[in-house]
């Protein structure tokens, strides 16, 4: 996204600048949303495609209410109700849509790369919502407003990130953004959980979750992916959960507890106990409100060319 770029791909796309701008973007569009009338007319006549091939529900009903709050027109597209479960190629769909009129296209596919692909085909922009186990940039960004309105600040900020490293996009795009905006990464997970050639990251890693919970302010929990585990990596969900669960007990023992949060869904039981899930749940739930906010950022940013809330305010 720097400079003339249009997309969003990868956080990497993103200066540290660009990343403190569309956060202080989100705030002001957070105060539209509680507003009586929730909407702006600052993308009308913009035609926004959700084209989601991999089953989603928070993200993609994220990106359709930001964009109608924005005023832009949505068309949603699934792999079960377009031409592509017939055979049609992700390219030929892009064009399709490309053919509608479409200004931005934001995509979820199940295959590394293929928004990156998508930015060959198209001449519009185009936001990465999940590609395997890539990355998935928005979800960083609403992370990071979410940590800084509840913590008061990013650098110097101890998040533990807590299991499936190896297999989770939103755990590839945090690291990235914690590390842009200063803040100090620890991973930590079964070794066979970590992928290799990690500490490249710039991230410390732990395999004790009780090491971990001493030292964070924000415990960040991952849902093991068992769609894309392949061949056994621990002996038991039980005894994953014994290791690097957060139990009741666990809990109850800290003295100083951590903002908990979890992109969801949450698997209870097995990342962290149903009775601690009801407790850190206001939490949680405010990563998915702040999720609109965020992707209307985003969308304004792409489509107007500015991440200035000043700019916005002017032009409202």
């Amino acid at each position: 996204m720097a400079g003339e770029a249009k997309n969003l791909i990868s956080i990497a796309d993103l200066s540290k600048d660009e990343i403190s701008g569309i956060l202080s973007l989100a705030s002001s569009f957070a105060e539209v949303l509680r507003r009586p009338v929730k909407k702006v007319p600052a993308l009308r006549g913009k035609t926004i495609v959700n084209l989601f091939l991999e089953p989603s529900t928070r993200t993609r009903m994220s990106f359709e209410l930001a964009a109608k709050r924005l005023s832009a027109d949505v068309v949603n597209f699934s792999s079960g109700t377009s031409s592509i479960v017939k055979g049609e190629s992700l390219k030929d769909t892009a064009k399709t849509i490309f053919s509608m009129g479409a200004d931005a296209v934001v995509v979820r596919h199940q295959s590394s790369g293929a928004p990156q692909m998508l930015t060959k085909w198209v001449d519009c922009s185009v936001i990465n919502a999940g590609d395997g186990m890539h990355e998935h940039p928005t979800q960083a960004l609403l992370d990071l407003y979410v940590m800084r309105e509840r913590m008061g600040g990013l650098e110097g900020l101890k998040v533990a990130i807590v299991g499936d490293i190896e297999h989770s996009r939103v755990a590839r795009s945090n690291i990235l953004a914690l590390n842009k905006v200063g803040s100090k990464v620890l991973l930590c997970a079964p070794r066979t959980l970590l992928p290799a050639g990690i500490e490249e990251f710039g991230v410390e890693t732990t395999v004790s979750l009780d090491e971990a919970l001493g030292w964070c302010d924000v415990l960040y929990l991952l849902r093991v992916q068992a769609e894309r585990i392949e061949g056994p990596r621990f002996p038991s969900l039980e005894e994953y959960h014994e290791n690097y669960g957060l139990s009741e007990k666990r809990w109850d023992k800290l003295e100083k507890k951590p903002l908990v949060m979890h992109p969801g869904p949450m698997n209870r039981g097995v990342e962290i106990a149903s009775s601690v899930a009801d407790e850190v749940e206001p939490s949680i739930a405010g990563q998915v409100a702040a999720g609109v906010a965020v992707r209307m950022a985003v969308l304004y940013k792409l489509l107007s060319g500015s991440v200035s809330s000043e700019r916005f305010e002017r032009e409202q």
